[in-house]
């Protein structure tokens, strides 16, 4: 037996625990894993206490990665981000000291908080999987995935991220509250998340991620990811449509998800599957409002070839 069958049996089982965590949301939990796979990062957009933030943690228990939360407040600078270089009088330098970003799975918390200067530091490391300090360029560690929450903007101090950023999220992700069936079982006690074990790690996590990138997308497939892309551009109901960028996204998550029921072949029901949370908050409402309903009907008027 192959060492890749063992890795993606290790996979199901890290989705299966990360089920009896954050109850009830089997597509979400999915959809998140698909995301990190595809080397992408995530934004869950939601409102206080419904598990964002249980979410993000039990993730990085399960994979068996370094966690580092960032509470993103009015007044979060650069520097409390990233880090500070600090004189040493021993040594005669300043060494820099990383901040919370240095980290595997970096949860920031209500993203639409800070000032732009902040949000442009996390961009470069979203981006660029590095960052920048006294012209000094410092790398992330890998795997890098943030996953970023954000209140509804009619909450008070909130505001909306500019569409740069937002198209730097490779899917966005609402949880929703719980089925009152699942709730009563957080209400009776759930399950004990620290408990919880590594099923893997940064290295098997690193093989996943290239194993997913590999998956074999055919060309007729590539040109439904493309019909899709191209059906979204031009139309009343967005303000702009779907750039090159996300039909790359879409066609890596697309990848992932196929990993996850452990093919080599991409299917256009992988596609329609990630569909929406790839494309929905790179749509933005145009001279018609647009919404979910709007992403999900381009689904049932592009034809597969």
């Amino acid at each position: 037996m192959t060492a890749r069958p063992r890795i993606t049996d290790a996979l199901g089982e890290a989705q299966t625990q990360l089920g009896r965590i954050v109850l009830g949301k089997p597509r979400q939990v999915r959809l998140a894993l698909a995301c990190m796979l595809a080397r992408g990062h995530l934004l869950l957009e939601d409102l206080p206490g419904v598990g964002k933030t249980t979410l993000a943690h039990a993730l990085a228990r399960t994979l068996g990665l370094q966690y580092r939360r960032v509470q993103f407040t009015s007044d979060l600078l650069p520097a409390d981000l990233i880090g500070v270089s600090v004189f040493l009088r021993d040594a005669g330098e300043f060494r820099f000291h990383p901040g919370p970003v240095f980290a595997q799975v970096v949860l920031a918390d209500e993203i639409n908080r800070p000032p732009p200067k902040t949000q442009s530091a996390l961009l470069e490391a979203m981006a660029e999987g590095q960052v920048t300090h006294d012209g000094t360029t410092h790398a992330l560690p890998s795997p890098f995935f943030v996953i970023a929450t954000q209140n509804p903007l009619e909450q008070l101090g909130t505001h909306a991220l500019p569409e740069s950023q937002l198209d730097r999220f490779t899917m966005r992700l609402s949880l929703g509250y719980p089925d009152p069936a699942f709730e009563r079982v957080l209400y009776l006690g759930g399950a004990d998340e620290a408990a919880a074990p590594a099923i893997l790690d940064a290295t098997q996590v690193r093989g996943l991620q290239a194993a997913a990138a590999q998956v074999y997308a055919s060309p007729a497939l590539v040109d439904y990811v493309l019909a899709l892309v191209q059906a979204t551009r031009g139309r009343r109901e967005f303000a702009a449509g779907l750039s090159p960028r996300a039909g790359l996204a879409l066609l890596a998550c697309a990848r992932a998800w196929a990993l996850l029921d452990h093919r080599e072949l991409v299917l256009p029901e992988d596609v329609q599957a990630v569909f929406t949370a790839v494309a929905s908050h790179r749509l933005l409402p145009g001279a018609a409002r647009s919404g979910q309903d709007d992403v999900a009907r381009l689904l049932a008027e592009v034809a597969i070839p």
